[in-house]
């Protein structure tokens, strides 16, 4: 079965679950970091434990979702074995894999619809990293 983790703010409590049932029913197994609730929250909270799961390799990729995408992904890419990657379109999602082989979808959920989302998670996943000369762009990304 595929693991994946997924973690929201409050704006974006709708699309986690509405995503959550769609992995779901696509075989994955979600881990939910929350939030829980459309009650008034912080994206940090929920963010970092997600982080810190993916790090430890409980699950290879992650979705955050927050109003504008830009408060989780920043959050996100404070660890050094995460690259998030703020999608709204597709196209954006696959080269966010092909070229950078980001582990973590972002997406802003005031912006997107649910149709939307769909598309973008499912280029995402569906998307393979292209190695070769983006090997040596993405080793560069962390820092020593």
């Amino acid at each position: 079965m595929n693991k994946i983790g997924i973690a929201c703010d409050h704006a974006g409590y709708d699309l986690k679950e509405f995503l959550t049932g769609y992995l779901s029913a696509k075989g994955f197994e979600v881990f939910d970091f929350g939030c829980h609730s459309e009650e008034s929250c912080d994206y940090p909270d929920y963010a970092h434990p997600m982080a810190e799961a993916l790090e430890k390799g409980e699950f290879p990729r992650a979705v955050g979702i927050c109003g504008s995408g830009e408060g989780m992904a920043i959050t996100l890419n404070k660890h050094p074995q995460v690259r998030a990657s703020l999608c709204w379109l597709p196209e954006i999602a696959q080269l966010t894999r092909q070229h950078n082989d980001s582990n973590v979808l972002v997406l802003p959920a005031r912006f997107i619809s649910n149709e939307e989302a769909v598309a973008i998670l499912d280029m995402w996943l569906n998307t393979q990293f292209e190695g070769g000369r983006h090997e040596r762009r993405v080793a560069k990304i962390a820092l020593q």
